[in-house]
């Protein structure tokens, strides 16, 4: 009661409230000891963002870095699925979540692997979610990253703006498909980033042209050009084109990046061309 009391004097006061200020050294400890935030953000869905991230996600860890993947979308969280996770996480002694680990240099955390039922719905509202995100930081046993892959929900709502507010070193990485429906609102994205000044690493194209295997056409489901076009103009760097490849989709639906399961397709060329330009920028 005493300490309540204490608490609640602190925030009349406007002061935090020893366990506010408790999970912010918590949180300042965690990310101290992590090198590189990069946060995927799209302003759409369906424009293939979370692929995007765990592919990239694991491939910076075949490159022998320690990568942590965060997957901050609450209600419609696919990082489970795609890195194929189904087991709840446990705690260490210090009552911190241990992430799911993926290979010796992988840790992947998501609201899937804390829920029983794997169809449960999330109903929250902003307060509840933020709090959620943040002990995403502080009461997660990361360890020593060298790089944090954030796959967040797509806009610019609690959740992007939570990640800012939290991790302020983090950079963004933003997804979009070349046709106009999508890089409208991917434009939204990064007038967000500038707004709130959130350093933006690059620009990527997913779903973009792909070569026909009866014929070897190029074909354009999407259009083609629209993202470095937008990268150009919106004056940030164009990170490349990810050719459009049915097989992510199996690989993801199987709970196998297609980085893992096929390095040879040209999704995967692409993604790690890109992967080194993200490496050589930072």
């Amino acid at each position: 009661m005493i300490h309540d009391s204490v608490d609640k004097a602190k925030k009349a006061k406007g002061g935090k409230s020893d366990a506010a200020q408790e999970q912010e050294d918590m949180m300042q400890g965690t990310l101290s000891r992590i090198k590189n935030k990069l946060f995927v953000m799209s302003g759409k869905g369906g424009v293939g963002k979370s692929s995007i991230s765990a592919n990239l996600a694991v491939g910076l860890a075949e490159k022998g870095f320690q990568v942590g993947l965060m997957d901050v979308d609450l209600h419609g969280p696919s990082i489970a699925q795609i890195m194929g996770l189904s087991e709840l996480l446990d705690i260490n002694e210090e009552k911190k979540l241990i992430p799911a680990q993926k290979g010796p240099n992988l840790k992947v955390i998501t609201m899937q692997c804390l829920m029983r039922e794997p169809d449960q719905a999330v109903i929250w509202r902003g307060p509840a979610k933020a709090g959620m995100i943040q002990q995403f930081v502080s009461q997660v046993a990361w360890g020593d990253l060298d790089f944090l892959i954030i796959d967040a929900p797509p806009g610019t709502g609690d959740e992007p703006l939570t990640v800012v507010q939290t991790i302020k070193d983090a950079k963004a990485i933003v997804v979009t498909t070349p046709q106009e429906v999508a890089l409208a609102d991917v434009r939204k994205s990064i007038s967000f980033c500038k707004t709130v000044k959130l350093d933006v690493v690059g620009l990527i194209e997913n779903m973009g042209p792909f070569k026909c295997p009866g014929c070897d056409t190029m074909i354009a489901l999407f259009k083609s050009g629209g993202g470095k076009i937008t990268a150009s103009a919106m004056d940030i760097p164009f990170l490349g084109t990810l050719p459009y490849d049915p097989e992510v989709v199996d690989a993801s639906d199987d709970g196998t990046p297609i980085f893992i399961k096929n390095k040879d397709s040209e999704f995967s060329k692409a993604l790690d061309v890109m992967i080194g330009k993200i490496v050589t920028q930072l």
